[in-house]
């Protein structure tokens, strides 16, 4: 695949902020140059993709991966998991710190920083992981630099628990950053999980994870979070929203840009309820808890009338090994990356969403929220990060198309009627019709702040 440093993208019907344009768009280098009904070759040096009048998205930004890199990567990598985020339209990732090491320090964000980049196939960021001691080192991170800080206020990841009210408070009143946080309430996971042990050892079915992992434990989480926001003014993203009443939390009356409580929401949440445990099993056990359609479709109420303000993954591989597991010793978390887009356009042609809306909630929500410099959009002078995708052309999820490291999809088996056509990162074409080119054109984000 040649990579030419100036493409013309003809002919596609081209997606941004609430409208659709069908035209062109030139690029030069790495930034986007014009954007017209008609642009006409400018030399012979211009490498030309009709667009054949699909669809052209901006690179989708995910603002909550697991990569597993540094000491997990038996499930993952930056280089395995970013190449299928790639081949799924994903362009930028902000991974978190629960890594082995963790993130809990500058030595360690700027080591993960190095690995990018050298392996990354997509543009990266990090997120800064806080604890109960380490308040001294979230204060040396540079916010231009760091896509923001991540707060464990559920148990996912062991020792990185920020379950002192005093540290979480002077936490919350020492950073401008964004703070995002995973909310679940400890104590009542914790005395739902004795209870249900006692009644079943370590096999609890399945379909008890959202009765351990309850509304109640996420609803109170959130809310003393949300509480805790609003009294010290910090900058608060509840992470991935799980249940309908968590949705009173959040408010649709100011523009995101002035928003100082904002939420996300992701695929898994949006796509299973309780009633897929019995044909899934473990293979769909994230945390939060996959919960009831019932809080599926108010999820969906509130993504679309913009209390949820971003569409993300919460991409977390292990092994089929691991996941094979009784429900007690089964990890949480499953890959998503490669199928969160077309995913969510399964979902367009079920007709619950617009693909306008997709893009404001995928792309250009990430960006606002996060303030990354120059990307989400497709405007001139912006990052080339483009995405073309064919919505009429079905295509089944196999073992054999799977491209990361764990080799598994909770979307195994399914088929999806969209399919990724080309990804353009900084201006290059990195992947087409499901090859990928040689060179890497991966760039670290940054952030006007």
């Amino acid at each position: 695949m040649s990579l030419s440093t100036a493409l013309l993208i003809k002919n596609g019907k081209i997606v941004n902020e609430g409208a659709i344009l069908e035209g062109d768009i030139y690029i030069e280098n790495d930034i986007i140059i014009e954007v017209a009904p008609l642009i006409s070759v400018k030399s012979s040096n211009v490498k030309v993709i009709d667009a054949e009048g699909n669809y052209i998205l901006p690179g989708v930004i995910d603002d909550q991966v697991h990569f597993r890199e540094p000491g997990l990567t038996h499930k993952g990598d930056i280089a395995s998991e970013s190449k299928a985020a790639i081949a799924g339209g994903i362009t930028s990732f902000i991974e978190m710190p629960n890594t082995n090491p963790q993130t809990t320090t500058i030595e360690k964000l700027e080591e993960k920083f190095a690995i990018a980049a050298e392996t990354s196939y997509a543009n990266y960021s990090f997120m800064f992981g806080g604890t109960n001691d380490n308040l001294d080192e979230i204060l040396k991170v540079n916010p231009k630099e760091v896509a923001g800080l991540k707060l464990f206020l559920g148990s996912s990841t062991g020792n990185m628990l920020v379950d002192d009210p005093a540290v979480l408070e002077k936490i919350f009143s020492s950073t401008d950053m964004v703070i995002s946080v995973h909310c679940e309430d400890e104590d009542t996971i914790k005395a739902n999980l004795e209870t249900y042990t006692e009644l079943y050892g370590a096999d609890i079915p399945m379909s008890l994870h959202p009765v351990i992992r309850s509304e109640e434990a996420c609803y109170l989480s959130s809310s003393k979070a949300v509480q805790l926001a609003k009294k010290t003014g910090a900058r608060l993203h509840v992470f991935h929203v799980s249940t309908a009443k968590e949705t009173t939390l959040f408010s649709n009356k100011i523009p995101l840009k002035d928003k100082k409580i904002t939420a996300e929401v992701c695929v898994h949440h949006l796509w299973f309820s309780d009633e897929d445990y019995e044909k899934k099993g473990t293979h769909i056990k994230w945390n939060p808890a996959v919960k009831t359609a019932k809080d599926r479709d108010g999820l969906w109420k509130a993504l679309l009338d913009d209390r949820i303000d971003v569409i993300a993954t919460d991409h977390a591989p292990h092994t089929l090994d691991e996941k094979n597991n009784v429900y007690t010793k089964a990890p949480s978390g499953g890959p998503l990356v490669q199928h969160a887009l077309v995913a969510m356009l399964e979902t367009h042609h079920q007709g619950k969403i617009s693909i306008p809306k997709l893009v404001e909630k995928m792309c250009h929500n990430p960006a606002i929220l996060f303030r990354v410099e120059k990307r989400g959009y497709i405007k001139e002078g912006y990052f080339a990060d483009l995405v073309i995708v064919d919505i009429n052309n079905p295509w089944t999820v196999k073992k054999e198309n799977i491209l990361c490291k764990s080799g598994w999809s909770p979307f195994e088996g399914a088929t999806f009627k969209s399919r990724v056509t080309h990804t353009i990162l900084n201006g290059r074409l990195v992947f087409e019709q499901n090859k990928f080119s040689a060179e890497k054109a991966a760039k670290r984000l940054t952030f006007n702040r």
